[in-house]
């Protein structure tokens, strides 16, 4: 299983089985290091579509009572686990990364921390869900993300920046 990507570094690989299998063996290890329930966390990103061509990262869904509350206890525990509270700075949301090595350079899972049930939480599973059912935009966004190599940007924002139109109209079809 290809697992990881060096800082600011994009590359799309075919799916892979193992991914689901790495997931539930992290979730597992967070049930064991945190206070944290199964319905807690959830899989999200490309990694658990299957079928479509992913960055090898796997991101994990973290909901939380209050984000404002949470103190460092909490993230002691994530750290128990690997993980690790990174700089970035997003509305609603804290991000950690597990790496590779004590080198810090490959992230191979990234935890994105949202209150439980709020818009945020319901936005990424929504997105995950839709992609699963709709096999025309699970092709539509591969095709998208598979674009963005013939373009002269680079870069792990750029290439965030370059999905969000898509995103953003998966996130309209959602009844709130």
């Amino acid at each position: 299983m290809r697992l990881g990507l060096n800082n600011d570094e994009v590359l799309l690989v075919p799916y892979d089985e193992a991914w689901k299998v790495e997931f539930t063996r992290i979730q597992d290890e967070l049930l064991s290091c945190t206070k944290l329930t199964s319905n807690q966390i959830e899989h999200i990103g490309s990694t658990s579509i299957e079928g479509i061509r992913a960055k090898p990262i796997i991101d994990i869904l973290v909901g939380v009572e209050n984000l404002e509350t949470l103190e460092r206890p909490f993230f002691k525990d994530l750290e128990k686990a690997g993980f690790y509270k990174l700089r970035v700075v997003r509305p609603n949301e804290i991000v950690c990364a597990k790496f590779f090595d004590e080198t810090f350079q490959v992230k191979t899972h990234f935890i994105h921390i949202v209150q439980y049930e709020s818009v945020k939480w319901q936005q990424l599973i929504f997105f995950r869900d839709y992609l699963k059912r709709n096999e025309e935009a699970k092709k539509q966004y591969e095709h998208l993300k598979e674009s963005f190599f013939q373009t002269d940007l680079s870069g792990i924002n750029s290439y965030t920046d370059y999905k969000e139109q898509f995103v953003k109209s998966i996130f309209e079809k959602m009844k709130l």
